[in-house]
């Protein structure tokens, strides 16, 4: 692949992630952010009478333009990143078209990136969580994600060189399995955090959480069906028909 085309698949994927992201932030701002005015809500009437923080930045301008300035940068940062990744992995991970191997990619990204941290230390709404502890969490949270994506790699590579051996699919179980079995060891070995108060309600939190997963999964979607539709069109571009035949001489 030549650099010309890796810099419009480049543009592409960014134009994407852009596209993606207005979508996230659709399901962001009318899913997401009435739990975290309601997670907000239960903070101020359990602080204490005399706490009065003082906003930096109003609540209503962090759902508005900091929540799109947000989404939409991760949407054009993640989707140049995906596109380069799809360079890399075009015909490498299986004789599939671009419009396959896009969505192949972005499913796996959100599997590796975002749900297999999630379910360990799944998203908490603002006045979960100790503010000591904040650090640790963090830490926490992208060590489980890089561990996560480092073992995909891994196992596409493992899949691949196993596959002359065992066959596809074999070759993809065992694959599929290794993974499985060192993140359940990660689940296992690496500390848990419990740190919801006994009083928070409890639909109110998996309606955030589930709220959080449904804005990645709409990114990623969203990124893998218009990057792959993008990437079809550049290369393997649809012959033009109906035109007029050349006069014969």
């Amino acid at each position: 692949m030549n650099s010309a085309t890796v810099r419009n698949l480049l543009v592409r994927g960014m134009l994407a992630g852009l596209a993606a992201g207005l979508l996230a932030l659709v399901v962001a701002y009318f899913l997401g952010e009435p739990g975290v005015d309601s997670a907000i809500g239960f903070e101020e009437a359990h602080a204490p009478a005399h706490e009065h923080e003082v906003e930096l930045v109003s609540r209503s301008l962090q759902s508005t333009a900091g929540l799109a300035t947000g989404v939409l940068v991760y949407g054009v940062a993640f989707g140049g990143i995906a596109a380069l990744a799809f360079c890399f992995a075009l015909g490498r991970v299986g004789r599939f078209s671009p419009r396959a191997t896009a969505l192949l990619l972005a499913g796996a990204a959100l599997l590796a990136a975002y749900v297999v941290p999630f379910l360990k230390y799944p998203a908490n709404p603002p006045s979960v969580g100790e503010p000591d502890t904040i650090g640790r969490r963090t830490a926490l949270y992208f060590l489980m994600m890089v561990l996560s994506v480092l073992l995909a790699v891994a196992a596409t590579i493992a899949g691949k060189r196993l596959a002359p051996h065992l066959g596809s699919w074999y070759a993809t179980v065992v694959a599929v399995a290794g993974f499985a079995v060192v993140i359940g060891l990660a689940y296992a070995f690496l500390p848990a955090v419990n740190e919801v108060p006994g009083d928070f309600p409890a639909a109110l939190l998996w309606r955030f959480r589930l709220s959080a997963l449904a804005i990645q999964a709409t990114l990623w979607g969203g990124l893998g069906l218009i990057f792959g539709e993008l990437a079809e069109r550049l290369l393997n571009p649809t012959p033009a028909t109906g035109r007029a035949a050349p006069a014969a001489n």
